[in-house]
């Protein structure tokens, strides 16, 4: 097993003690809710009589759920509307910080968790939500969960969990102009499988990584479950402390060197024990994007849709599942693809870092004839900044939508759906079948300055064109 790992030093200072099943009782820091998994872990609570144990230590946003366009309440979709009212309650009657449409922190979990500061080195963080590994770009150990879970968490502040294995992902090298950290990780993905992480957790290393900010670095940790990891991670560096410092819920003054100086000795040793180890070089990497119905079916922008021979063999029968859902066929050029709708937003690129990139390609053109495009900010600051900096005109101009913060196409939970066999370039986080809303709509996964370019171009192109 690993040792002297951040993973290893995080799990043992929060290990409250070991269940006769085996399992870690793990002490979770912050709980992140919204409006999908809470209602009914809020009701089985009721149901047994238990009160929140830390009602401090659980955050509340919506986010699913919430409509892009119109946003006044009642919301149209009455089922909706009973999901937000019953997380409102909840946290009125649990005094539980809820941050709702409005109150200028409202957006994506796992977008406004860290633009707080309340997602921090050397933390355990849980969530209702798959991606919650996105925190692990802090050094923060963060875990997705299901509802029954979600009520653990809230009448024990803790969870039942076996110990991860660690793999070291070492990236070194630059990224050429055109590739983004979300083609880094759908080509790590591509590489070890969506299956190849099951029972890890992902220590992403090297010089790539340590270049990167931190919007890049939760990209790439927001998809480490897509590679079957439990979570992902990257050690915390001056990166990490300049992006927290002065936020609203960071330390402050004294408290802050203090902190500083802890969230160091977290870092993994430099003599750490991995359990797998594996090495790629970033400056080989292409702009990618997603062919099939799995964030694992991913090529280069420029190459073509593999042959099932050259798939390995346990691949081959979700590849000729996916050649006849998506329509494509071995050996065809994946560029050049008709697109339907193209979405920019999400928990893994709905961010200023990822709107800029996505407005330096719309700035001056124009999206094609028939093509809807659509960019929604990941929370209500990013809204904000954006427009500051004249992004929403950038787009508005060049006939993108400009829309209200939440989750959107991403998973369709709310009005932004695809119709009948769209096809979807979305820099979002899964291209399963029926994920966007409709049952046979497709969806090709790939970054938001792609997406800015295929909504442009019309078809699935290369970014690099553009720049």
């Amino acid at each position: 097993m690993s040792k002297g790992t951040l993973f290893d030093k995080v799990w043992d200072f929060h290990t409250v003690g070991t269940l006769p099943s085996g399992l870690t009782q793990l002490f979770i820091g912050l709980h992140l809710i919204h409006e999908v998994t809470s209602p009914q872990a809020f009701a089985m609570l009721k149901e047994r009589g238990l009160k929140i144990l830390f009602p401090q230590r659980t955050v509340a946003t919506v986010d699913h759920i919430v409509p892009t366009e119109n946003q006044a309440r009642p919301f149209v979709d009455s089922i909706a509307e009973e999901m937000i009212q019953a997380l409102e309650k909840s946290c009125q009657e649990n005094e539980i910080i809820f941050y709702n449409i409005g109150s200028g922190n409202q957006g994506i979990v796992h977008v406004i968790a860290p633009e707080l500061g309340l997602t921090q080195p050397g933390m355990t963080i849980a969530c209702g939500d798959s991606h919650t590994s996105s925190h692990g770009a802090f050094g923060a150990i963060a875990f997705g969960i299901g509802t029954s879970q979600v009520r653990d968490v809230l009448a024990s502040q803790t969870l039942a969990l076996s110990k991860l294995k660690v793999r070291k992902i070492e990236v070194n090298g630059n990224l050429k102009p055109g590739v983004y950290a979300k083609d880094l990780i759908l080509h790590i993905i591509r590489k070890l499988g969506v299956k190849g992480g099951v029972g890890y957790a992902y220590e992403f290393a090297g010089t790539t990584f340590a270049q990167m900010n931190m919007e890049e670095r939760m990209t790439i940790c927001n998809m480490a479950i897509e590679g079957g990891a439990r979570c992902g991670y990257v050690n915390p560096d001056h990166i990490t402390y300049d992006y927290l410092k002065n936020r609203d819920f960071a330390p402050k003054d004294a408290d802050w060197e203090q902190a500083v100086t802890w969230w160091e000795s977290l870092r993994s040793d430099t003599d750490a024990e991995y359990d797998d180890v594996v090495v790629f070089n970033g400056e080989y990497i292409p702009p990618t994007v997603t062919w099939g119905i799995t964030p694992g079916q991913g090529i280069g922008v420029d190459q073509k849709v593999p042959t099932a021979e050259e798939l390995l063999e346990e691949d081959r029968f979700v590849a000729e599942e996916a050649y006849r859902y998506m329509d494509l066929y071995p050996g065809q050029p994946i560029q050049g693809t008709k697109i339907d709708v193209c979405f920019i937003g999400s928990c893994t690129n709905g961010r200023i870092s990822d709107l800029r990139e996505a407005a330096k390609i719309a700035q001056g053109r124009k999206v094609a004839e028939g093509v809807k495009a659509f960019v929604v900010p990941g929370s209500e600051r990013v809204k904000k900044e954006a427009e500051a900096e004249g992004l929403d005109k950038i787009f508005l101009a060049a006939g993108f939508e400009w829309r209200e913060p939440g989750c959107s196409m991403c998973l369709a939970m709310n009005p932004d759906k695809l119709q009948g066999r769209q096809i979807s370039a979305s820099s979002s986080n899964r291209n399963f079948k029926g994920r966007q809303g409709s049952a046979s709509g497709r969806t090709l996964l790939m970054s938001p300055a792609m997406v800015a370019t295929a909504a442009i171009k019309g078809e699935v192109s290369d970014v690099r064109e553009l720049l």
